[in-house]
């Protein structure tokens, strides 16, 4: 398996090296999806199923805006944080940027090394504003 790192973001991604590679929701559990809209997400933290809503965003971003109960670990610190996510290997691990794009690369990054749980809520938080709790500040 070949890592590179996105330049943009320094954030190391496995690069497919077969069709075998091609879909990344192959390992994942056929239930779960790689991707969770906003409402399921505040409906399972609601529920008080065992979960981890990960911020994967920049301490500044986290600073106009953050989701109560969320944890931050930015997308390039997550391959030297991956051991706080281990407790939570088998349960749902959330995690979400500002729209959705960095937190899709982490959850394919983390499929990849065998967080089948791992799933990217789409839209953000921005998303998350607009849909759940409106006193989520807009960027």
């Amino acid at each position: 398996m070949v890592i590179s790192f996105c330049r943009k973001q320094d954030m190391p991604v496995d690069e497919p090296q077969g069709p075998e590679n091609q879909n990344s929701n192959q390992s994942a559990p056929q239930d779960l999806l790689s991707e969770i809209s906003v409402s399921e997400t505040k409906a399972l933290m609601d529920s008080g199923a065992p979960m981890i809503l990960v911020d994967c965003r920049e301490l500044r971003e986290q600073s106009i805006a953050q989701i109560e109960g969320s944890v931050l670990i930015p997308m390039d610190e997550i391959p030297g944080r991956i051991s706080e996510l281990e407790e939570f290997r088998g349960e749902r691990i959330v995690i979400h940027c500002h729209h959705g794009g960095r937190s899709l690369q982490v959850v394919n990054w983390l499929r990849n090394h065998g967080f089948e749980t791992a799933q990217n809520m789409t839209g953000g938080i921005e998303m998350w504003s607009q849909e759940i709790d409106s006193d989520v500040a807009r960027y």
